[in-house]
């Protein structure tokens, strides 16, 4: 028999089957991530979620208050306390990870003659079929906008520009003529001379492998 005060589990993701813990018997159950956990001996045993399963979790406080009420003796129940609050916290060298950085479209010109003027430019992100021509991609926006503009709602509030036509109709219009939308809203235009600079470009190089310290 383990010693006073220690606890012990036994669980399947399956039907568990017949045996003993501590003397008491158990039989075959079919509950899914399920643990029975015993402390200190077969009065003190009780049926707990494990941490896969997305059934309903208990604090440790909460039991400690079950187990107050059982008349435990003070120093067994501090060191099952203890033991679960250490079992709960998370490894020291756990890795945390960062949110995810919010992105945003660009989109990048080549213009190698410097031919295209030097000034403020956006334009929207759009997808075509592979075999369609890129010059027919204006031509399918025409007949969205039509397409919404003769619906209930386009009739009450239309759309007049081609701007207006990508942030305001919705997915559906663009859809018989295979056109999709992919920024509502304008982003900014980048134009480069596609050069490299001759210079070495500097960054600093950072070993993502190594933990924080």
């Amino acid at each position: 028999m383990p010693p006073r005060g220690a606890w012990s589990t036994v669980s399947d993701s399956h039907e568990v089957g017949t045996g003993a813990i501590f003397g008491v018997p158990l039989r075959p159950w079919n509950i899914l991530s399920k643990s029975l956990v015993c402390f200190g001996g077969p009065s003190l045993c009780f049926v707990g979620v494990s941490p896969q399963s997305p059934m309903a979790k208990i604090e440790v406080s909460q039991v400690a208050d079950i187990l107050k009420k059982h008349k435990l003796e003070p120093a067994l129940l501090r060191e099952i306390v203890e033991e679960m609050n250490e079992a709960t916290q998370p490894a020291a060298d756990e890795d945390i990870k960062p949110p995810p950085p919010k992105k945003q479209f660009v989109i990048l010109l080549s213009d190698p003659e410097g031919k295209l003027p030097q000034k403020d430019v956006v334009g929207w992100v759009v997808q075509i079929p592979e075999s369609a021509s890129p010059y027919s991609t204006t031509d399918r926006i025409f007949k969205g906008a039509y397409d919404y503009n003769a619906s209930k709602k386009g009739r009450m509030y239309a759309v007049k520009s081609v701007g207006e036509a990508l942030e305001g109709a919705s997915a559906k219009y663009f859809k018989e003529s295979e056109l999709w939308v992919k920024t509502k809203l304008p982003v900014a235009v980048v134009v480069t001379d596609n050069i490299l600079p001759k210079d070495e470009f500097k960054m600093e190089k950072v070993d993502r492998r190594r933990k924080a310290e």
